[in-house]
C-alpha cells in the first residue's frame, strides 16, 4: 500500500501528517492512524484502490467550477473570482437591506470591495452565492462599557452551583437573576456563566456541561418556571405532583444529585405543560410564535428528545447511530409518522425550550437593566456529543465518527479524549457554514458576550477515531479565516464581545489573527510565571486578553495555595510517589514566587489580623485589577475563598465534577465578608488602572 499516496490524501483532506508537539518536538502521524481518521472524515483509505478513489473525489470537488454557497470577505476588500469568471463580468448584488446594486468584476476578476457589512446575495452569470462581508474587528469591551481604555471587571459563576430557596437541588435562572442584580449593584460589568447547552433529557446520568447533546438549544432544567408562568402555576404543579418534600430534600444536599434532581424537575415541567396546553394561557401565543420561529432546527431537536424518551422507556439504545436506519434520517417518512403520533410529547420539549429561552432572556435583561455594560457572557463548548441531537440533525456538518481531544504531552502522556464531536470542515463549506452560523446566533441570542472554549479549534482540532486511543489521532485544519469573519459579523450584529480560551498549545499565528480582530484571549494568574520562579509583572500583562485567577478546570486559588489539587491526585491514585514529591516541591517554589510578586505592592499584607490565605487572595485580586487587561474576571469561588474546584480533569465519577454548590443564597452571596471586600478591592484597582493608562 502506497504510504506516499496516503499522506497526499491526508494533506488534501486537511490533516497534518507532521506536527510539532507542546515540547517543540516534531511528530509524524502513523499510517494506521491516518487511515482511521480519513475513514471518519468520509475518505476511505484502507486499500490503494480506496485511496485512489478518495483522491479522485477530492480533486473533482476542488476543481469544480461552481462556487461554494457562502464566501466571506473583510469589508473594503475585493473578492478574487479569477478562477471562475473573466474580468469585467457583470454582477447583480441583492443587499441585505433589500436594495440591489449592479457591479462588474475588476481587471483582476475580483468583486470590488464596496459592499457594506452583512450577508448579501450575489448573482454572476449562471451562479449565485451568499457573500458574508465582515467588519475588521469584533464588538469590543471598550464599546460595551463605553470606556477608552477599557478596564472592566466581572465575575464568573458555575450556574448549577448557585443557590436560592426553592431551587430543587441546583442553580437556575432565577438564582442567576438574583446574582446578576446583586453584582451590578457593586459595579460589575459582566457575569460569565458555565455552558447552558441542551443535554439529554432521557439520560440524567449525563451532566457534564461541556459534552452536550446540542449547542443550538438550552438545558431546560435551568428554567425557573415561576418567573414565566407565575408562582401560582408553579405551586399548583408542585402540589399535584407531590414533589414538595423531595424538592426540599434535594435542595438541602451538599452535592447535586443530578439524576434525582433532573427527574424531579422533569416531572414538574411535565405537570406545568399539561396545565399550560389544556387551558387558555395568556402566553400560548408567545409559545406558538417561538415554536414557529424555531423552524426545522427546533422541531428536529424536539423530535430527537421524544425518540430518545420512547427508546429509553423500552430499554433501547439512545445513541442515534445505533437506531434503525429509518430513524437515523431526520427527514425520513418514519420520523414524520412518529411526529404525527407523538405531537404531545414533541410539544412538551418545545415548551421546555420556550421556557428556558424566556428565562435566560430575563436574566440578561436583569443584568443589563441593573447597569452592567456587558451582562451575561455565555460559554460555547468546543463540540457536542456525537450521539446527540446536533450531530443527528446536522450529519453532513458534524463528524459523528470522530471525537475531539488532545495529543499526548508532558503532563498527560496518554493524551486526552473529550468524548465530543466537532464540525466537518468540508461539510461546513458544502452547506454554506449553516451549522456554524446558527450555533453562533443561538449562543449570542441572550448574552452580551461569548467565551469560546478551546478557541484553537477554529484553526485545528485533534480528532480521534471513535473508540481509539488519543494517541491515534491527528490534527484536522479548519477554514479559520472564514470562521473568524463570520464570528466578527455575528459579534457586531449582536453587540456582544468574544473571548477565546487560548490556554495550552496554540498554533502559530492564531493569537495574532485573534488580536487583529480584537478577540480577547485568556491569561490565568496561576500560569503567568516563568520557569525561574517569577510571576509576570503587572505592567507586562497583555492588553489583548482577559485576566483571571483560575478556571473551572483548575484548582481555586485557595485550593492551589494549599495543594488541594495534588491531594486529590494522591487520593485517587492518579500520580506515583516520585511525582507527588516533584509536584509538591514545585508548588512550594510557586507559592514563594507568588508571594514575592504580591509583596511588591505596599498595600498588600498590611492587616496583621487577617490569615495568610486571605492575604494571598486579596493581594491576587488587587494584582489582577492593576493589569492592563481590558477585562478582569474573578471566579465566585475565589471571591468567596472556596477551596474545592468545580472539575478535576482526568476524572469522571471519582471526583464530584459539576456537582459542587456555593455557600449561601445567590441574592446574598456577595454580602459575604470576604466576597464584599475582594469586589471592592477589584473595583478600586480597576479604577486606578484606568486612571494610570488613559
Amino acid at each position: 500500500m502506497s504510504e506516499a499516496q496516503l499522506e497526499i490524501l491526508a494533506s488534501r483532506a486537511g490533516l497534518a501528517v507532521d506536527w510539532i508537539d507542546a515540547n517543540g518536538r516534531p511528530q509524524h502521524v502513523s499510517a494506521d492512524a491516518l487511515r482511521a481518521v480519513l475513514q471518519g472524515l468520509g475518505h476511505p483509505a484502507d486499500t490503494d484502490a480506496a485511496i485512489a478513489a478518495s483522491l479522485q473525489e477530492l480533486e473533482r470537488v476542488q476543481q469544480d467550477r461552481h462556487l461554494a454557497p457562502l464566501l466571506t470577505v473583510d469589508v473594503g476588500t475585493g473578492l478574487d473570482l479569477a478562477a471562475y469568471f473573466a474580468p469585467g463580468t457583470a454582477c447583480q448584488v441583492h443587499l441585505e437591506d433589500g436594495s440591489a446594486q449592479g457591479l462588474a468584476l475588476d481587471a483582476d476578476a475580483s468583486l470590488p470591495g464596496v459592499l457594506p457589512v452583512g450577508y448579501h446575495r450575489v448573482q454572476i452569470a449562471d451562479q449565485s452565492f451568499t457573500l458574508a462581508v465582515a467588519p475588521h474587528q469584533w464588538f469590543s469591551v471598550a464599546e460595551a462599557v463605553d470606556s477608552q481604555p477599557a478596564r472592566a471587571w466581572g465575575l464568573s459563576a458555575q450556574l448549577y452551583a448557585l443557590r436560592r430557596a426553592g431551587d430543587g437541588g441546583f442553580g437556575d435562572t432565577q438564582a442567576l437573576e438574583q446574582l446578576a442584580r446583586a453584582a451590578a449593584e457593586r459595579g460589575v460589568d459582566a457575569l460569565a456563566i458555565s455552558p447552558m447547552h441542551a443535554m439529554f433529557s432521557a439520560d440524567t446520568e449525563h451532566f457534564s456541561p461541556y459534552s452536550p447533546s446540542s449547542r443550538l438549544f438550552l438545558n431546560s432544567l435551568y428554567a425557573s418556571p415561576g418567573c414565566i408562568l407565575g408562582e401560582r402555576a408553579l405551586r399548583s404543579a408542585i402540589e399535584s405532583t407531590g414533589l414538595a418534600d423531595e424538592l426540599q430534600e434535594l435542595e438541602q444536599q451538599s452535592l447535586i444529585d443530578w439524576p434525582a434532581a433532573a427527574k424531579a424537575k422533569q416531572r414538574l415541567l411535565r405537570a406545568l405543560y399539561e396545565d399550560f396546553r389544556q387551558g387558555e394561557h395568556p402566553q400560548q401565543a408567545d409559545f406558538m410564535s417561538f415554536r414557529h420561529a424555531g423552524g426545522e432546527a427546533l422541531e428536529n431537536h424536539c423530535r430527537f428528545e421524544a425518540v430518545q424518551a420512547a427508546r429509553a422507556a423500552n430499554g433501547e439504545s439512545l445513541d442515534w447511530r445505533q437506531w434503525p436506519e429509518d430513524w437515523r434520517d431526520p427527514g425520513s417518512a418514519a420520523l414524520a409518522h412518529f411526529a404525527a403520533e407523538q405531537g404531545e410529547a414533541i410539544g412538551f420539549y418545545a415548551f421546555n425550550q420556550w421556557l428556558i429561552a424566556r428565562c435566560l432572556e430575563r436574566a440578561q435583561q436583569a443584568a443589563r437593566g441593573s447597569g452592567m455594560g456587558i451582562g451575561l457572557i455565555a460559554d460555547l463548548a468546543v463540540g457536542a456529543d456525537g450521539g446527540g441531537s446536533q450531530a443527528w440533525s446536522r450529519q453532513d456538518e458534524l463528524l459523528a465518527d470522530l471525537t475531539v481531544g488532545a495529543p499526548p504531552d508532558i503532563l498527560n502522556r496518554a493524551g486526552q479524549g473529550w468524548g465530543i464531536s466537532a464540525f466537518s470542515p468540508e461539510g461546513l463549506k458544502r452547506n454554506g457554514f449553516r451549522a456554524f452560523i446558527e450555533m453562533l446566533r443561538a449562543n449570542f441570542a441572550h448574552a452580551g458576550g461569548l467565551r469560546i472554549d478551546h478557541v484553537m479549534g477554529l484553526q485545528r482540532l485533534w480528532v480521534i477515531p471513535k473508540d481509539a486511543s488519543p494517541k491515534q489521532g491527528a490534527y484536522l485544519y479548519y477554514p479559520v479565516d472564514d470562521l473568524l469573519r463570520l464570528l466578527a459579523l455575528e459579534s457586531s450584529r449582536h453587540q456582544a464581545i468574544v473571548l477565546g480560551e487560548d490556554l495550552g498549545t496554540v498554533p502559530d499565528g492564531l493569537r495574532e489573527k485573534l488580536s487583529a480582530r480584537a478577540m480577547l484571549g485568556m491569561r490565568v494568574l496561576l500560569f503567568e510565571q516563568d520557569h525561574g520562579g517569577c510571576f509576570t509583572p503587572i505592567l507586562d500583562w497583555p492588553d489583548n486578553a482577559l485576566a483571571t485567577t483560575s478556571t473551572h478546570d483548575l484548582p481555586t486559588l485557595n485550593g492551589w495555595w494549599h495543594s488541594r489539587d495534588i491531594d486529590w491526585n494522591v487520593q485517587l491514585g492518579l500520580i506515583d510517589a516520585p511525582t507527588v514529591e516533584q509536584w509538591s516541591e514545585h508548588r512550594q517554589g510557586e507559592r514563594e514566587a507568588l508571594r514575592r510578586a504580591l509583596a511588591q505592592d505596599p498595600q498588600n499584607f498590611r492587616d496583621e489580623w487577617r490569615n495568610e490565605t486571605d492575604h494571598i487572595l486579596d493581594a491576587s485580586v488587587r494584582y489582577l485589577g492593576h493589569t492592563r487587561a481590558p477585562l478582569v474576571i474573578l471566579p465566585l469561588e475565589d471571591a468567596l475563598g472556596v477551596e474545592e474546584q468545580a472539575n478535576l480533569p482526568g476524572t469522571i465519577d471519582t471526583h464530584p465534577n459539576w456537582r459542587r454548590r456555593l455557600p449561601g443564597d445567590a441574592a446574598q452571596l456577595l454580602d459575604n465578608e470576604n466576597a464584599a471586600r475582594r469586589l471592592e478591592l477589584l473595583a478600586v484597582a480597576r479604577n486606578q488602572a484606568f486612571e494610570r493608562d488613559r
